[in-house]
């Protein structure tokens, strides 16, 4: 079984998660399971700190 963490930045120091973050990694998620994929995590990275995606009970 493969499995991918995704990660990115926000530039603007923030890494809370955007409406749009969490759509797209459930876009993502569905997307990997259909090809035996399993999405491990999603990071944000920033000055501020990380979110992770897991952790924060996102995926």
């Amino acid at each position: 079984m493969y499995k991918i963490s995704m990660v990115h930045n926000h530039p603007s120091g923030d890494a809370t998660p955007s409406r749009a973050d969490i759509e797209m990694t459930r876009k993502v998620k569905d997307a990997l399971s259909a090809v035996g994929i399993t999405l491990h995590d999603h990071l944000i990275v920033s000055r501020g700190g990380h979110t992770s995606f897991k952790s924060q009970g996102l995926l």
